[in-house]
């Protein structure tokens, strides 16, 4: 079998492969190779046609495509490699992948690895939702998919489970193409979307939004007739007398996403049970040396701008790791605290300033997000409002670090 030898092989060419490439070869890697299974760049990207992106690395506001594009064309300036109909089927430690695509099988032997898979949505198959199995039950991403990219109406009356932002914008997007949806039902006792898609897309369209309610039945053979909707209580029982029948021809599912980590385990990659992606230090770095993570294959993100700041780093640490050998080691461990559900990156070397990433564990106003360094406070800030929707990313300069230990972070009132 053939073997290519390159500096940096980044696996993904959605927003984060492509910062990430760019980003590696600005910082002076040689041979960069982007890899994408699909037939063209740009990932999820490609069918977002709502606006909202670029507001914090570009300083407007455009569409999915449009951001897309833009990083294509950066790709191209740098003179970046890729190659698009490839598989990525096997990484190992050693840092080599064995791709297949049109050509056959080859390996390619990186010196360092960043892994910008993305994820997946969850299915109904993973929710295991009673009833038959009609026609009619879809994922958001593949709604949008069909609606944005082949011009296919899904259906006429419908009901949405789950009110992850895909979803939300969807409900707006099936409104405006002369689809009714008759709800959208969240089984959390508060939205798992961010605030102003709960605002523009379903109270600005009269779109009713249920929540502690979830979907126990579906019904219908030959195509979806319609859902048992019911209330839950705070051990996730149904509460008795509070099903009801809603007639649909459409269930979609907005039920969360999963990183798409089969090549990191492959890889021996440790991964985190919160998140479901790669535990990593402040160089992005796994616990595998050399191999790198970014993106929603790390934990998903609510703004595609992050994706793409978090990846361009991601990109100059593996192009430093393929010139250097190795990367300054990170002793400070860093772990979530009060409030947190959790904070990356999970430990730090300390020579530089780091952003921090977190999510708190419930929504709650008029917060404090707190640092502690062995007992001590090293910083503070205080939040408005805190929701699991939304990520804070708090900026922290070197010398608050301390020489060793641990870092705490909190929400706290």
């Amino acid at each position: 079998m053939h073997t290519t030898e390159v500096d940096v092989a980044v696996i993904g060419g959605g927003p984060a492969g492509l910062a990430a490439v760019t980003s590696a070869k600005n910082a002076g890697a040689e041979r960069v190779l982007l890899i994408e299974r699909d037939e063209r760049l740009g990932g999820i990207l490609n069918q977002c046609i709502h606006d909202g992106f670029g507001t914090k690395v570009l300083g407007e506001s455009i569409t999915g495509p449009e951001y897309a594009q833009i990083y294509i064309d950066k790709l191209q300036e740098a003179k970046a490699d890729f190659c698009l109909n490839t598989m990525v089927l096997d990484l190992t430690p050693e840092k080599v992948l064995t791709v297949c695509s049109a050509e056959g099988m080859r390996r390619i032997k990186a010196g360092a690895v960043v892994l910008a898979m993305g994820c997946r949505e969850r299915t109904r198959g993973a929710l295991g939702i009673p009833g038959p199995r009609p026609a009619g039950v879809y994922t958001a991403g593949v709604v949008q998919n069909y609606m944005n990219l082949r011009n296919i109406m899904v259906g006429r009356q419908v009901v949405i489970l789950g009110s992850g932002d895909i979803g939300l914008i969807m409900a707006r997007r099936l409104t405006l193409e002369g689809a009714k949806v008759e709800c959208v039902a969240e089984i959390l006792p508060y939205p798992s979307g961010l605030a102003r898609n709960v605002v523009q897309c379903l109270e600005d369209f009269g779109i009713p939004l249920y929540l502690s309610t979830t979907v126990t039945r579906i019904h219908g053979t030959g195509r979806v007739k319609g859902v048992t909707l019911a209330q839950v209580g705070p051990k996730w029982g149904v509460k008795s007398g509070s099903q009801r029948f809603v007639e649909c021809d459409t269930l979609m599912l907005s039920v969360g996403l999963i990183p798409e980590n089969e090549l990191s385990k492959k890889a021996g990659v440790a991964l985190s049970p919160v998140t479901g992606g790669a535990i990593v230090d402040d160089w992005f770095q796994t616990s595998v040396p050399g191999i790198f993570s970014c993106g929603n294959v790390l934990h998903v993100h609510d703004v595609v701008d992050y994706v793409t700041l978090e990846a361009e780093a991601a990109g100059r640490s593996a192009a430093r790791y393929a010139a250097a050998g190795s990367l300054p080691s990170s002793p400070i461990k860093v772990k979530p605290g009060q409030g947190v559900r959790y904070v990356l990156p999970y430990q730090i070397s300390g020579e530089d300033a780091v952003e921090f990433s977190l999510r708190a564990l419930a929504p709650e106003k008029d917060r404090h997000v707190v640092f502690r360094s062995n007992g001590q406070v090293i910083r503070k800030m205080r939040e408005l409002m805190v929701a699991p929707a939304q990520m804070i990313r708090v900026k922290l300069r070197a010398d608050r670090f301390p020489k060793e230990g641990e870092i705490t972070v909190e929400v706290t009132e």
